[in-house]
């Protein structure tokens, strides 16, 4: 099987679009696609909503669900709208992936390829091909992106000029431009290019005859 992550430096820069967009665009694999969303404390990971227990027992660490709706409303359900067979939506405190790991390896096996919309599953697994969206407009860099942006095969740029929006970055801008780059203007986030490199980066199994 392939696996393939889409992380992104922050919220809203397009990696559920990217994901979405692979999924149509290679729908001969066959994709189970995961989302996975760390919430800050105070946020139940069943409910994804305040919680009156602050999350502080073990039973609401961690959750995951199938998503069965198609009409492409929530994010997962974009994931199965753009031809995914299965989507699973996982949702933990910060910092208790590693909880959700056994069950998250378990689908994984059941999976013909998969897709996973995270940074920190990185911790846990090496995919076979991690691409992170990144968008000079927006100046939040979250630490998990920060963390594991020198593993990335490519990355998926908003085509803006860099200036001085990403001051706040912190980063080695240097490092991002030696690397492949695929320039996206929205709406559209996945193009000819991108999908040639992502289906020769898989498994030679997996690659279309």
């Amino acid at each position: 099987m392939a696996i393939i992550v889409i992380g992104g430096h922050s919220r809203d820069v397009g990696k559920t679009s990217v994901v979405a967009g692979l999924i149509a665009a290679l729908a001969e694999h066959h994709w189970t696609a995961f989302k996975i969303t760390q919430y800050g404390h105070g946020i139940c990971s069943r409910k994804g909503k305040a919680c009156q227990c602050a999350c502080a027992t073990r039973d609401h660490s961690w959750a995951i669900s199938e998503e069965r709706d198609r009409s492409g409303e929530s994010d997962t359900s974009r994931f199965l709208l753009a031809g995914a067979e299965r989507a699973w939506w996982v949702r933990t405190e910060q910092g208790r992936l590693a909880e959700a790991m056994p069950t998250i390896y378990r689908k994984l096996s059941e999976s013909e390829n998969a897709i996973v919309e995270s940074n920190s599953i990185l911790k846990f697994l090496t995919p076979d091909l991690y691409l992170t969206v990144l968008n000079p407009a927006t100046e939040d860099f979250k630490p998990s992106a920060r963390e594991f942006l020198d593993l990335a095969d490519a990355i998926i740029l908003h085509d803006l000029e860099w200036s001085g929006r990403t001051a706040g970055w912190g980063t080695d801008l240097d490092s991002i431009e030696r690397r492949r780059i695929f320039r996206i203007q929205p709406p559209n986030y996945v193009d000819r290019k991108m999908v040639q490199f992502v289906r020769a980066s898989l498994p030679s199994s997996d690659r279309e005859s």
